[in-house]
């Protein structure tokens, strides 16, 4: 059986940052182990795992509210890969590297997030109209 998360291109390409972000941060220092590192690995899984949670909502408007969760842990993601280069455990060119498939994925959060208020806000628009309609 397949859910439909896994139907969904943004989700596959969540699960590829969480093994690229795992990687980059395999050579932080052993005393942020449990600091910067894993507060790291937990926001980039945090991203995926919204996505899957939100497709299984019955509403669109929880849906969204998910999708946006998701959207803020892949910019915390991005804002602490950005102080893991300001501490010298992250070389900007990796930074470089990785930022453009952090921000693709930024982009198809945001279609996710607004094709579910778009149909938020069309049955809003018709419930408006069929009670004027009455």
């Amino acid at each position: 059986m397949e859910y439909s998360f896994e139907r969904l291109e943004v989700w596959k390409r969540s699960r590829v940052l969480v093994k690229d972000v795992y990687g980059l941060t395999k050579g932080f220092p052993l005393d942020e182990r449990y600091g910067l590192t894993n507060q790291i690995r937990r926001a980039i899984i945090s991203v995926s795992s919204n996505i899957a949670e939100g497709s299984t909502r019955q509403t669109e408007k929880e849906k969204g509210r998910f999708y946006e969760i998701a959207y803020g842990s892949l910019v915390e993601v991005l804002n602490q890969l950005i102080i893991a280069n300001d501490l010298d455990y992250l070389d900007h060119n990796v930074l470089n590297a990785v930022r453009p498939e952090i921000e693709e994925t930024g982009r198809m959060l945001n279609g996710l997030y607004q094709s579910t208020r778009r149909k938020v806000d069309g049955l809003r628009s018709g419930d408006v109209e069929k009670f004027r309609g009455s």
